[in-house]
Formats: C-alpha cells, structure tokens, sequence
C-alpha cells in the first residue's frame, strides 16, 4: 500500500470521528449526513435521501466487517489498514462516491460548481486550502465546475490503495 494511501486512510479516520471521541460509532455518521444536508440546499429530496442512506450503509458495512471485539465502535486499530480494501469496501465507497458528488449538482446539468463544492466537502471535515487544491487538480472548466463523475471517481480513487499521486492526495495536509 502506497504511502499516501495510509495517510489518506488516517484522514479518513479523523473525518469519519465526527464527534471527536477517537472511535467511530453510528453518531458519527448521522452527524455527518446532518451536516453535509445542512449545506445541500436545493437538492432533490431523492439524492439527499442517496446520501444519507450511503452513509449509513457505510457504518453498517465498517461495523460488521472491523468492529473485531463486538464492542459496537471501532477503533483506530481496528480501523487501520482495513478500510482501504477494494473487495470489502469497493461498492460502499462506490455508492458514497455517487451519492456524494449528485448531491453537488442540484440543477442536474453534470457540474458541480465551485462554491457547492467547498460547502460540501468543509461540511465533511477537510480544511478549506485543501479543498481549493483539490478541486483545482480536477481541471475545472471555464465555468469554474467539475464533471459529477470526475469528483465521483476521484472519491473512488482516494479510497484505492495502490492509487498515488492522485488529485485526492491533496486532501491530505502536507507532514510538518
């Protein structure tokens, strides 16, 4: 696995914490859904639903396959080096990575916009230079937007642990 690729998963981690307590619990994803809905204002009532359902499927599908001491959280061991698998996690991230990125395009038209974007991914967690970075490595158009499917392959490609020096890895703050 790719240096980035864990760097990127550590990221993953802290993100996913949403309340801040060192392991990842149900709370932590309805507190995430809230927030990222908080921003998604003007989106069908079907792809806010697509969201929330992905991320609930995503802690179901983390809890059954990481939560090795039934304790009903995970922590960061149990979560370190696991969620970057392709053939346990590939068709959650999948559906997150879809669901996510329609939720950016409320018009519908394939674009999402640049201040759309950056609502979305600070509701997520990720520190705005970042995001900036982020959606300039996507090659916005003249318009200043990015295809849906480019920021959905993107996700798709940030949970890919031989995948390195992908658009993504600017999510990740440089080391000190």
């Amino acid at each position: 696995m790719a240096h980035e690729a864990h760097r990127r998963a550590e990221l993953v981690f802290t993100l996913f914490d949403a309340n801040g307590n060192g392991v990842l619990e149900g709370e932590d994803f309805d507190l995430m859904t809230e927030r990222i809905l908080a921003v998604a204002d003007g989106s069908p009532e079907t792809d806010r639903r697509a969201l929330a359902d992905s991320l609930r499927r995503y802690w179901e599908v983390l809890l059954g396959a990481l939560d090795a001491n039934g304790d009903g959280v995970i922590s960061p061991e149990e979560f370190r080096g696991f969620v970057l698998n392709p053939e346990r996690f590939g068709a959650t991230v999948s559906a997150f990575a879809d669901a996510l990125a329609t939720l950016g395009d409320p018009d519908g038209d394939g674009l999402v916009e640049r201040p759309r974007f950056l609502a979305l991914m600070t509701a997520i967690g990720f520190e705005k230079p970042n995001i900036a970075a982020l959606f300039d490595a996507f090659g916005p158009d003249a318009g200043d937007r990015v295809a849906v499917t480019t920021w959905a392959d993107g996700i798709r490609d940030y949970y890919s642990p031989e995948k390195a020096g992908i658009p993504g890895d600017h999510l990740v703050p440089a080391s000190a």
